[in-house]
């Protein structure tokens, strides 16, 4: 039943949201400062605890698969939602900070493309 990884997800969404929401307020913006990204992150820890307590079933795992492939689509149509003219209005630092982020994320992209053949060659290591 694919409604278990869909009910896994509206509960990190909702918890992220509540979260983003909340940090908002102690910033004083008003608004929702990364609720995605916490839900996502909740929604990785929580699947991954959840598998190694034996609790995940193939139906759960279809479900959750399902999302993670349009989890990008997501993304794009609620960033679509906030408010970016507020952010700017409020001062630089959310101009600095989203160039920050940008920067560090292309520096990443090597590092994590070599996280990914590690792995690959660990498997390639001949069996005597």
């Amino acid at each position: 039943m694919t409604i278990y990884g869909v009910s896994l997800l509206a509960a990190c969404f909702l918890i992220g949201k509540i979260t983003g929401t909340f940090l908002g307020v102690l910033l004083g913006i008003n608004g929702d400062i990364g609720g995605v990204g916490f839900a996502m992150v909740l929604l990785m820890f929580s699947y991954n605890f959840l598998q190694n307590k034996g609790w995940i079933k193939q139906e759960t795992k279809s479900g959750i698969v399902f999302w993670s492939t349009m989890y990008i689509p997501i993304v794009v149509a609620m960033s679509a939602t906030q408010n970016v003219k507020a952010a700017i209005s409020g001062g630089p630092l959310a101009i600095i900070l989203g160039i920050i982020v940008v920067v560090l994320g292309f520096l990443l992209v090597p590092i994590i493309s070599k996280v990914g053949q590690a792995s690959e060659h660990l498997n390639e290591i001949p069996k005597p």
